[in-house]
């Protein structure tokens, strides 16, 4: 997709996406990231720790949203910086294969900067109706 700078607006909606994560999702990603905490996968160890249950890696959380980002610019080589800040966990109940949890993820235009061709775009992303990032915010390089 071609985007041109010249046809976005502050406030403009990019798209808006839900992101089902299972266990076995989490358990996909702590192999391809090496991060093997229990509080991934073991509900009997993330309780022990003070947590609601097993929770999805933030990077994972992360990660899942920014695809908005990148499947509106057509080219993940466009997203040229982002940054979120985590401030709750998203509980990944045990539902076999099935989704245990479900994120929800709106990208709107929040600044353009016309002198370097970019645009931000800020991402609202929610768990249970909470937001689980915040000042979740790429940068993307437009033309």
């Amino acid at each position: 997709m071609s985007i041109a700078l010249s046809e976005l607006e502050t406030g403009q909606e990019i798209g808006r996406t839900t992101i089902e994560i299972s266990r076995a999702d989490l358990v996909r990603y702590a192999g391809a990231s090496g991060d093997f905490n229990p509080i991934h996968w073991n509900e009997r160890f993330a309780r022990s720790v003070d947590l609601p249950g097993v929770i999805a890696h933030g990077m994972f959380t992360m990660g899942a949203a920014v695809q908005l980002v990148s499947d509106w610019t057509g080219d993940p080589g466009a997203v040229i910086d982002y940054q979120a800040r985590f401030t709750r966990p998203v509980t990944v109940e045990d539902l076999d294969d099935a989704p245990g949890a479900v994120v929800d993820v709106v990208g709107t235009i929040g600044a353009i900067d016309p002198d370097n061709s970019t645009a931000r775009v800020d991402l609202s992303v929610t768990f249970n109706g909470q937001k689980v990032l915040v000042k979740a915010q790429a940068v993307v390089r437009v033309w």
